[in-house]
């Protein structure tokens, strides 16, 4: 087996570093706001897109990327906030539905302008539009199906 090559472990390396730093500076943003962790605007937008029907948990994990134990804690801090709540499924009995309450998208409203300012104090100011898109173009190429 070979190694990849050393430009393959520079790119990664920058990739993970920079990845981690922004997602830092994005919580240390919202936390300085008093507002929630950034996984929570996250988990609200994409029950946000779901509107007055919600969506089943099982999808959730799947948009967010995360295990199901990870999901399903999450779920359940944000309910016991009350900014979204558990519906029965009319399909599976034992399953359910969560959907965003208005408190839930006052919420993630509000999280939304300190979420981008730190994009933009640190990353959109630190490369031209063009490399920007550039880039997101070489991360979709990269990503794995």
């Amino acid at each position: 087996m070979t190694s990849p090559r050393p430009e393959t472990i520079a790119a990664w390396t920058a990739l993970m570093t920079t990845s981690r730093v922004l997602l830092e500076r994005v919580e240390a943003a919202l936390k300085a706001a008093g507002l929630p962790a950034l996984s929570w605007y996250d988990a609200l937008l994409e029950i946000e897109k779901e509107r007055a029907t919600g969506i089943r948990p099982f999808e959730l994990k799947d948009r967010l990327l995360l295990p199901q134990y990870g999901t399903s804690r999450l779920i359940d801090r944000i309910v016991a906030a009350g900014l979204i709540e558990k519906l029965d499924c009319a399909d599976d009995g034992r399953g359910f539905l969560v959907r965003i309450t208005p408190e839930g998208r006052r919420v993630r409203r509000t999280m939304w302008p300190v979420y981008g300012a730190a994009l933009r104090e640190h990353f959109e100011s630190r490369l031209p539009a063009g490399e920007l898109t550039t880039l997101g173009g070489l991360l979709r190429r990269a990503r794995p199906d």
